[in-house]
């Protein structure tokens, strides 16, 4: 059967919050098709259940079982490799320039509206920042701009707060492709005035979605949000470039492949209380929030994404379609060469660069490798609470 055995004083994660209190949580919320997944997912990560292999050691013969994870975007333990994959792929698109890390933050007054219409309300909050970002490319530099937008949806206290983290290459291609022109110094563009372009081109496709009825939105609602969203300024962060093109990569590596709360901010689950640590920026110090595991878990769910949803796109001369081909005609205009060509690593080389330790390498001799026996398959256990969590 599956079971996950953890040792005494170990700090709890959140498939343990979900394995003791989801009951809880099903008695205070529904449990929506595609929170019922993320839950179902989690409670059988790396158990029976999701089936796995046994390896033995090829001198001492030592068994090693292994199951599998679950590979959910939403799984706080299963982003560490195809984070690694996914920077692996970025390495080669690195130019040899500064990069601008900016913020497109949406008002709060918006979150009931996202939270109701996520993947109408996200797709435009890309939009609307890809447009604003790209037009300012063109009238500032003649050119097209090249960059990687992230979707957040949560704060450091898991509330809803809905933001793009994009990394923006410091130049543009003209638009007849004949030349590279770099941002000069340390500035990009004025942030009031990305403000006041990003909240027009987003209300603009706000009210398109309402007229279409692609909203779950009352007309009268809209005209009184509306009213309220045009005196708010809406915040855009324009921070200070990284300088380094080696610092780049290291940079992407903390906003992408992120999950709400990481299981290492997590430090006690006791009495159906949860303890979390968090950041307390206008402080400047770390410090401890104490929530029931219920709203623990509401608040966690908040944040899981429509089936199929991208929440990391290239835009410009990064867009998915020409990428390859705009970066070695840009790399020309630069003069610089093309990178050698990638050599892609296996699960093995990412988990040896992430942990320093070789997998294949037997525990218990040191001395065999740990080489396939048998094969697990999937649904051997039975799945934990199979009366409350079914798979959507």
């Amino acid at each position: 059967m599956a079971q996950i055995i953890k040792t005494e004083g170990s700090r709890p994660e959140v498939a343990d919050i979900l394995r003791k209190h989801i009951a809880d949580y099903q008695s205070h919320y529904p449990l929506w098709p595609q929170h019922r997944k993320i839950v179902f997912d989690l409670l059988n990560c790396r158990t029976a259940h999701l089936g796995g292999h046994i390896d033995r050691c090829s001198n001492c013969g030592m068994m090693r079982i292994a199951y599998h994870s679950c590979r959910n975007r939403h799984c706080p333990t299963c982003q560490h490799v195809p984070r690694e994959r996914w920077l692996e792929q970025r390495k080669d698109e690195i130019l040899p320039t500064d990069y601008f890390h900016v913020v497109f933050t949406l008002p709060h007054e918006l979150n009931p509206v996202i939270l109701n219409n996520k993947e109408v309300m996200l797709n435009i909050l890309f939009k609307a920042a890809s447009q604003t970002l790209l037009s300012f490319g063109e009238n500032a530099l003649g050119g097209k701009l090249g960059f990687i937008a992230t979707l957040h949806s949560w704060d450091q206290k898991l509330k809803a707060h809905f933001h793009l983290h994009l990394l923006v290459a410091g130049g543009a291609v003209s638009k007849d492709g004949s030349s590279w022109r770099p941002i000069k110094g340390d500035y990009l563009f004025n942030q009031q005035a990305l403000s006041l372009v990003f909240r027009g081109k987003f209300m603009e496709h706000m009210g398109r979605a309402c007229q279409q009825e692609n909203l779950k939105f009352a007309g009268d609602q809209y005209k009184k949000l509306k009213a309220r969203l045009y005196e708010k300024n809406w915040i855009i962060d324009v921070r200070d470039p990284v300088k380094k093109p080696d610092h780049v990569l290291e940079y992407l590596a903390r906003y992408t492949h992120r999950v709400a709360i990481a299981n290492s901010r997590i430090k006690e689950l006791k009495d159906g209380m949860v303890t979390f640590t968090y950041k307390n920026r206008k402080k400047g110090r770390t410090e401890a929030l104490t929530i029931t595991a219920v709203e623990f878990i509401r608040r966690f769910l908040l944040h899981s994404l429509p089936k199929g949803f991208v929440r990391i796109r290239h835009y410009g001369f990064l867009a998915n379609r020409n990428r390859s081909k705009n970066l070695t005609a840009i790399r020309r205009l630069m003069g610089v060469s093309d990178p050698p060509e990638k050599h892609f690593a296996s699960v093995e080389e990412m988990m040896h660069k992430l942990t320093g330790i070789d997998i294949n390498l037997c525990p218990g001799c040191h001395k065999g490798r740990m080489q396939l026996f048998l094969e697990i398959p999937k649904g051997m256990a039975r799945p934990p609470n199979p009366l409350a969590i079914e798979a959507a």
